[in-house]
């Protein structure tokens, strides 16, 4: 069942109950009211025939010491006659209870009778047929006897009008909750229009159009879970973008990274064959032989940096304070006695909180890259100053550069902008990914700036602080 069925049903319900409840007492109320307004009419009739029966007993000729019950019947008969447009029904019995005189009509009920006491009125409501009475009783002193006077009122208008009240109200609450249906159903269906549209936007989402938005008609509660909804929707797109460009970069690796292990693999076992199957003279022999050995060394490089990047996203980071002197000073050692190349080195003293063997790992990937970009004799600096956000290190050569649009490429691993340049290097791409990875776990980003022709800027700055892992 629809959520705007159940509202309008769940109301329905609950308004049928009250309107059922409300009128129940309502109209018994006023039947009430009305029943003891007959009630106190009966009763008052019942006095006013006392008086009347004593009074008309005062006057009747003295020929008897007691009254006689032929007179008593006579009296019955005129009070009886006496009603203004309406025949009195009522009953008069002696002192044990027998009776004298009884209009037509009076039902034959004796419990009224039996419990009447001195100076006591009683009455009861009796249903002999089809009508009510308000039957009622009193004692009547008249020379010297003790009579019992009884009286019926017709009073069944009054249950008539009950029963009328019941029906009216009936239909006029069923006509309400009609009109109320039709209302509460345009009602439901405008409340429920937010629920209905992100129904349509999850149905989109799981069709696969991760782009569709749910839109907002309204400020309120609904209204903030459709934005709610909405920036969990561009979460979840973006988080797919993500998962694709992973995928896509996963792929992309898995077939570089195939293609760098075919072409040395494909040159080892042709020269092994031909060592294998032929004999060669010394000199092709020892060509064959250091092919093999420069690719197979070229191959455990790129394993153990393809290691190193693993190990490197599962390092658990312990970051101690290290003098940059330190990391300067291991660079200037390695590229003291190098002659093809010209290495500077300008600084500024500082201390940083990092891991000092994964900064020199960067340095020394960032270095050697220089390097290869650069001709021989060329002048590769390797700098670093302090900031106001941290420490800055760059190394700058006067190489061949890089393109703008390669730039965001060249770190992803594998990737090399001039293929021939960096396999007669030994490299494979993946030193630039390596320090990717390294900077990202000291909290930082490696920064490029390079202009072909003219040269590139590797730069990076290792934060004063160590940055709390939820704020990366």
């Amino acid at each position: 069942m629809k959520f705007s069925y159940k509202i309008v049903l769940c109301s329905l319900i609950t308004m049928a109950a009250a309107f059922g409840i409300g009128g129940y007492f309502f109209v018994n109320d006023v039947f009430k009211a009305s029943l003891e307004r007959e009630i106190e009419q009966a009763t008052d009739d019942g006095s006013i025939l006392k008086f009347a029966f004593e009074t008309a007993a005062l006057n009747i000729p003295s020929k008897y010491d007691i009254l006689q019950n032929s007179v008593i019947e006579e009296i019955g008969a005129n009070l009886e006659n006496s009603g203004q447009g309406s025949r009195r029904l009522l009953r008069l019995s002696d002192e044990n209870r027998e009776v004298l005189y009884a209009s037509d009509g009076f039902v034959a009920d004796t419990v009224l009778l039996a419990d009447l006491e001195e100076q006591m009125r009683a009455y009861q409501i009796i249903h002999p047929d089809r009508h009510y009475y308000v039957q009622t009783g009193i004692m009547v002193n008249a020379l010297g006897r003790v009579l019992y006077l009884e009286t019926m009122r017709d009073v069944t208008e009054v249950y008539a009008e009950r029963t009328r009240g019941f029906a009216v109200y009936r239909g006029l609450t069923i006509l309400i909750l009609v009109c109320s249906s039709i209302v509460m159903y345009i009602f439901s269906c405008w409340l429920t229009k937010p629920v209905r549209l992100l129904t349509r936007a999850t149905k989109k989402m799981t069709a696969g159009d991760y782009s569709y938005r749910a839109e907002q008609i309204s400020s309120d509660e609904m209204g903030q879970l459709t934005m709610d909804f909405n920036h969990m929707a561009k979460v979840v797109e973006e988080n797919i973008q993500k998962l694709k460009e992973e995928i896509r970069a996963r792929e992309d690796f898995i077939a570089a990274f195939s293609h760098e292990l075919k072409t040395p693999l494909t040159a080892v076992i042709g020269y092994a064959d031909m060592l294998r199957s032929r004999k060669l003279d010394e000199e092709k022999h020892f060509l064959s032989a250091n092919y093999i050995y420069t690719e197979g060394k070229r191959l455990e490089t790129m394993s153990l940096r393809l290691l190193d990047i693993i190990v490197t996203r599962r390092y658990e980071h312990e970051p101690q304070e290290t003098d940059v002197a330190e990391l300067f000073g291991y660079l200037q050692d390695l590229y003291r006695e190098r002659d093809d190349r010209i290495v500077t080195f300008q600084y500024e003293p500082g201390r940083v909180l990092a891991e000092a063997n994964l900064l020199k790992s960067v340095l020394l990937n960032l270095a050697d890259n220089a390097c290869k970009a650069s001709e021989p004799g060329g002048i590769v600096e390797v700098l670093g100053e302090n900031r106001e956000e941290g420490y800055c290190f760059g190394v700058k050569d006067h190489g061949v550069g890089i393109p703008p649009e390669e730039c965001r490429k060249i770190t992803e691993a594998f990737y090399m902008v001039d293929k021939s340049r960096s396999r007669s290097h030994n490299g494979a791409g993946l030193g630039l990914a390596l320090c990717v990875e390294i900077l990202k776990l000291h909290h930082s980003t490696l920064m490029i700036d390079s202009t072909p022709g003219k040269g590139s800027f590797f730069w990076f700055v290792i934060p004063w602080e160590e940055v709390p892992a939820d704020e990366t």
